[in-house]
């Protein structure tokens, strides 16, 4: 299999897998080599970079140990992915939204999730597709994800959140955030 890498976008055609957005011409993307589910061989899926230190924290480090040239923000997104890889299901989170019902279930402590309370969405990683799991309590994160250090992750993930909402997120965090 082909290594991962990091270069500029040539257009702005691709989108991140990570969360959906477009990846602008020249921006530095991760590519991930993937076994290609229609054909023979390898297809590369892309991510923002920070995207991929959040979601595929053990193939974006490869690249960055691999590659030659300097990065801005090289530290904090390493240290981001090591996070991710130390706390293994810290890269399923896929945002924190209000709930519009109560007919979710945590999957931490398997209380009902409250019409209106937060919650966080989850993903796995399969067959190079992230497929919806279920959701976890705002409070129950340090729980589930064995840190309570998510914030970066909600934030990357829910970019409509306001700064009202990150409050009342930081007030629900179990433990201290950054």
């Amino acid at each position: 299999m082909a290594s991962h890498l990091i270069q500029p976008a040539t257009t702005a055609r691709s989108k991140c897998r990570g969360c959906g957005e477009r990846i602008a011409a020249g921006d530095l993307r991760f590519g991930e080599s993937v076994p290609n589910p229609f054909a023979d061989g390898e297809t590369i899926q892309w991510f923002h970079l920070e995207c991929a230190a959040f979601k595929r924290p053990e193939p974006f480090l490869q690249a960055l140990e691999a590659r030659t040239e300097p990065l801005d923000d090289a530290e904090r997104l390493a240290s981001e992915a090591r996070l991710g890889v130390a706390h293994p299901r810290l890269p399923r989170i896929n945002g924190v939204e209000r709930s519009p019902s109560a007919r979710a279930e945590c999957r931490s402590c398997r209380g009902r999730i409250g019409k209106g309370a937060w919650r966080i969405a989850l993903v796995f990683y399969e067959d190079g597709r992230f497929l919806p799991s279920g959701f976890v309590h705002v409070a129950c994160a340090r729980a589930y994800f064995e840190t309570a250090d998510v914030l970066p992750r909600l934030k990357r993930f829910s970019p409509s959140l306001g700064e009202d909402d990150l409050s009342d997120l930081q007030a629900e965090l179990p433990g201290p955030t950054r």
